[in-house]
């Protein structure tokens, strides 16, 4: 079967996520097209595929910690173009897929539809009336557009997949509320990780206590960067290793303790998380279930005014999984909620069982089989209305 995966650059979880159901899919025989832009087809490549350019659909933009939701709008209405739509609908002719599958790039979705193509989307957010709250009339009508065009998409598509553990420990549940009629469509997977728990060995040469800090790309996350050095500082017997992706401005980092390793890349991070105490990220689903799926405590940070992480790190904090933090917190707070989480056995108890149920979830495998099933036309499993 021939498979074509789109992937939305804006967030490491669109990419890790397509990059464990590529290799899933390759594993099993069939042929895996990734279209992708940016930071995602950097990673993807260096994951070992192949990897067409796409046209970045979502353009977001931020200042001082904070997502600029009305700059990220006008961002994204000012760079939309027919020509990305030919383009899109070009590769989807020449691939000719059994499916597409989309994990937040909704172009590939319209180029399937117009194309009579199987469609299914990963979905981690949906519930888009917290996200254009309370923040101006003119948002709020953009928000409104965007409800009108997610609804279309949903009502578009064969079927939804929730990369989470089922409810009630659904990580992203706070974020989820589909139109009606669209539920029958939905399904949870479980945590589509690019690598199992048990296959990944920890490295030799990581010292313990060990903090991983997972931030991304973003260069307003600088903010976070400068609090972890100096929560670094406070206490030399803790060491860290800081991921800041490749937008980030290095040089308007601090004095680096010499407890702490600054990377700008690590492409594969979960040999990293084996040899971790604790994950220190922003409220990201993907991050999150990566690091809860590896039975990892975790400090939450989310982006300011990103009601989306925000609503994933309160339930974080909520069931026992970690602590969430603004950004005005005190590197005294931090440093005391990284004593907590390593030495609290309850923390780390939590999280196990979380990756207990991960394991037995299988997401990548679960999609896979619910593809294959789609089209072979097996019954009782799909009430899906487009074919191949």
């Amino acid at each position: 079967m021939r498979f074509l995966i789109f992937v939305c650059g804006e967030g490491l979880g669109h990419t890790g996520r397509c990059i464990s159901l590529a290799n899933e899919l390759l594993s099993a025989g069939h042929e895996v097209t990734i279209g992708a832009y940016g930071y995602s087809k950097e990673l993807i490549e260096r994951s070992g595929h192949m990897v067409t350019e796409i046209p970045q659909e979502l353009k977001l933009s931020g200042k001082d910690g904070s997502l600029d939701l009305r700059g990220s709008i006008m961002a994204t209405v000012q760079g939309i173009s027919i020509k990305d739509m030919v383009h899109v609908t070009g590769l989807v002719k020449r691939i000719d897929p059994h499916f597409v599958i989309s994990d937040g790039y909704y172009l590939g979705i319209i180029a399937a539809k117009r194309n009579r193509i199987n469609r299914c989307m990963i979905v981690n957010q949906s519930s888009m009336q917290d996200f254009f709250k309370g923040k101006g009339p003119a948002v709020g009508l953009a928000g409104s557009v965007v409800r009108l065009f997610y609804t279309w998409i949903y009502n578009n598509i064969d079927i939804i997949f929730v990369p989470d553990l089922d409810p009630p420990l659904t990580i992203c549940g706070s974020n989820l509320a589909f139109p009606e009629g669209v539920e029958e469509k939905v399904e949870f997977t479980g945590p589509v990780l690019r690598k199992r728990f048990d296959e990944v060995v920890p490295l030799d040469d990581v010292k313990r206590p060990h903090v991983l800090c997972s931030i991304g790309g973003f260069g307003y996350r600088i903010h976070i960067f400068r609090k972890i050095l100096r929560v670094a500082e406070m206490d030399k017997s803790i060491n860290y290793t800081l991921i800041g992706g490749p937008d980030l401005d290095y040089s308007l980092l601090e004095k680096v303790p010499d407890n702490v390793d600054i990377r700008k890349l690590i492409a594969d991070p979960f040999p990293y998380y084996r040899s971790s105490d604790l994950i220190i990220c922003t409220g990201g689903h993907g991050t999150l279930t990566e690091s809860l799926s590896f039975g990892l405590p975790v400090i939450s940070f989310p982006d300011q005014s990103h009601n989306e992480q925000e609503n994933n790190a309160r339930l974080l904090e909520k069931n026992g999984y970690g602590s969430f933090f603004t950004y005005s917190a005190t590197p005294e707070e931090v440093l005391g909620a990284i004593h907590t989480l390593i030495n609290d056995g309850s923390y780390r108890s939590g999280t196990s069982e979380l990756r207990e149920k991960a394991q037995v979830m299988d997401g990548p495998v679960y999609i896979r089989k619910r593809l294959e099933g789609i089209v072979n036309g097996e019954k009782g499993i799909f009430k899906g209305s487009s074919s191949h």
